[in-house]
């Protein structure tokens, strides 16, 4: 059996396991054993867990990230790093065998032509980033599962004037249209529907009326 290259890209290793399976099947059959080859021939070789996994390594940090204050501090997986080209065809592989696959709101767009390259993502990231260090008020939440987005919290909004508890206002990085920005308003019982926001231009002249709104 080959060994494997831990270095190399996730859907490469994959491929070399491939290879080894096909290399084990066919010593297999040059040991004697009495085997039902016709029968074993007949059923697929299923590839959804071995994507899976390799998903599930491309998306994981490769050191703790609870501590970031801002999405550039979580920029820490495979998916960050290796060749875009490499990071778009193994989530499409994968999207294709897993419905719910976490992957992060620029790589969604990416794949769907939306958004013309992650650089372009990890801009709006750092643009919103730099909007909100600068307001008081607002926090960075990182503390998502691997593959998902982190998100922003205005934490003043978390109580009525009546000092009733409220789920404070999120901003969230979103593919659902191509301002990736929506706001949730703060909210006590049944989530609203977000707000669309154009990018951080509009975010920047909204900011006021969206810290302030609130149900």
């Amino acid at each position: 059996m080959a060994v494997l290259d831990h270095d190399a890209p996730p859907e490469r290793r994959s491929q070399e396991r491939s290879s080894d399976l096909a290399t084990d099947l066919a010593t297999d059959q040059t040991t004697g054993v009495a085997r039902d080859l016709t029968s074993e021939a007949e059923q697929p070789i299923r590839v959804e867990p071995l994507l899976d996994l390799e998903w599930s390594r491309a998306v994981e940090p490769t050191g703790p990230i609870g501590a970031a204050r801002r999405p550039s501090q979580t920029r820490r997986a495979w998916i960050h790093r290796a060749p875009e080209s490499q990071v778009v065809n193994l989530y499409e592989a994968t999207r294709a065998v897993a419905r719910d696959l976490p992957a992060p709101w620029w790589l969604r767009a990416l794949a769907s032509g939306r958004l013309t390259s992650r650089l372009g993502g990890f801009a709006v990231e750092d643009q919103v980033s730099d909007i909100l260090i600068a307001r008081s008020g607002w926090f960075y939440m990182p503390w998502t599962a691997p593959g998902e987005d982190g998100y922003w919290e205005y934490l003043p909004s978390d109580r009525t004037t009546a000092g009733r508890p409220l789920i404070p206002t999120t901003l969230l990085f979103t593919d659902r249209h191509v301002g990736w920005l929506d706001v949730i308003a703060a909210h006590a019982d049944g989530q609203p529907a977000p707000i669309p926001v154009a990018g951080p231009a509009e975010l920047r002249t909204r900011l006021t009326e969206l810290e302030e709104t609130c149900t």
